[in-house]
């Protein structure tokens, strides 16, 4: 089944959610688990959440995907800030667990100058802290662009992260579009060689979802900046590719474009068009 959503707003409920999503054609989506730019979270409502996961079975909706917010910052310098990241990841997990069919994506945070190698010690020991082998959520690391300091530039740095958690077979990463291409990996032109990469260093299982983006910047920029698709330096073509590419065929795909509603419709209609 081909998995195709994008990102929606929590704002209504989940089940507005699910219904908004199958109006524009998706049959899953993303959505941000509190605020994204702070912290603050909706009350939980049960029967919210029974009522769509009850229309997602209905209607063969693949895996969705919660997002944390952009404030969590598993491996700043700030204590106050990591308590922050950890107490948003426990709350975060718990609630979720009410949603088996959801995955967590996080971005892995940055090293505010304290250097790689300490952002990922820093990520791995929070998660250390966090994960229990009761713990049925996927949680899923971003590749990022690496700009500033963003830990997880690189396909290396992702994998030395899993390599410290001591439940690593609950560890798997979303890829980025624009992310991995603004990090200087060129799936425009050597796809195969950039999956085979990422099967060396970390292995395609762990691939769990991908964030379907073109991007404003060249490659190698680490600006991200998304684009909505086949506006940007990445181009239709080799999105196409993408979805289309033996090893992407069970992964689900969220649009995370500068759309509304009406734009992600037209670009799931497009790519549901392009899948072969």
């Amino acid at each position: 089944m081909f998995t195709i959503g994008c990102h929606l707003s929590s704002a209504k409920g989940y089940l507005a959610m699910a219904k908004t999503a199958q109006q524009i054609g998706a049959n899953t989506f993303q959505f941000f688990t509190r605020n994204p730019r702070g912290g603050s979270m909706k009350a939980l409502d049960l029967e919210d959440i029974r009522a769509m996961r009850a229309f997602c079975k209905e209607h063969h909706f693949g895996k969705l995907l919660a997002h944390a917010p952009y404030t969590m910052n598993p491996c700043a310098a700030d204590d106050n800030i990591r308590a922050f990241a950890q107490k948003v990841l426990q709350e975060d997990l718990e609630r979720l667990s009410h949603l088996p069919e959801a995955m967590y994506n996080f971005h892995p945070g940055s090293h505010v100058k304290q250097g790689a190698d300490v952002g990922i010690v820093k990520i791995a020991d929070l998660l250390n802290q966090v994960l229990q082998p009761e713990t049925k959520t996927e949680i899923l690391l971003e590749t990022m662009a690496g700009k500033g300091t963003e830990v997880g530039r690189n396909f290396e740095e992702l994998r030395q992260i899993i390599d410290r958690v001591e439940l690593s077979d609950k560890i798997g990463v979303c890829m980025d579009t624009c992310h991995v291409f603004d990090g200087g990996y060129n799936i425009v032109e050597c796809l195969d060689d950039v999956l085979r990469e990422f099967d060396d260093v970390i292995g395609l299982e762990r691939l769990k979802a991908v964030h379907l983006n073109d991007s404003k910047n060249k490659m190698g920029s680490h600006k991200d900046r998304h684009a909505c698709l086949d506006e940007g330096e990445i181009g239709i073509q080799a999105l196409s590719a993408i979805i289309n590419h033996p090893k992407f065929a069970d992964i689900p795909f969220y649009l995370e474009t500068p759309n509304e509603l009406e734009g992600y419709a037209k670009e799931i209609a497009w790519l549901q068009s392009l899948r072969k």
